[in-house]
């Protein structure tokens, strides 16, 4: 092979190699976080109980249909909550309770 032809092969040897890495992909790596914050929901005896109104430290926070187990839940802080939920007048739950980090909570409303 002379040297003109040996450098054209080179050439076109390199080009290929190039060409083919370009169609690798580097491994990517993917983060997340899971929050390990405590969270409640609902579940409820009929859907006409989807609109009580959810109470948190006597913060409104919403309608219990938007916390529906399974679902969606609301994200608290750790530590010990007062939990009020009402519809209409009538209160359904008025309670006390501790909830610590990773806890999913589930109360009944009947």
């Amino acid at each position: 092979m002379g040297k003109k032809q040996y450098g054209a092969w080179a050439l076109a040897a390199l080009l290929g190699a190039f060409s083919l890495s370009g169609c690798v992909q580097m491994p990517t790596e993917t983060h997340g976080v899971v929050s390990l914050k405590p969270q409640i929901s609902f579940q409820m005896a009929n859907d006409g109980l989807a609109s009580a109104q959810v109470f948190v430290d006597e913060l409104p926070v919403g309608v219990a249909g938007q916390f529906i187990a399974k679902q969606a839940a609301l994200q608290i802080e750790p530590g010990t909550h007062q939990l009020r939920v009402q519809l209409g007048g009538q209160v359904l739950i008025n309670e006390r309770f501790y909830v610590g980090d990773g806890v999913s909570k589930v109360f009944e409303l009947r």
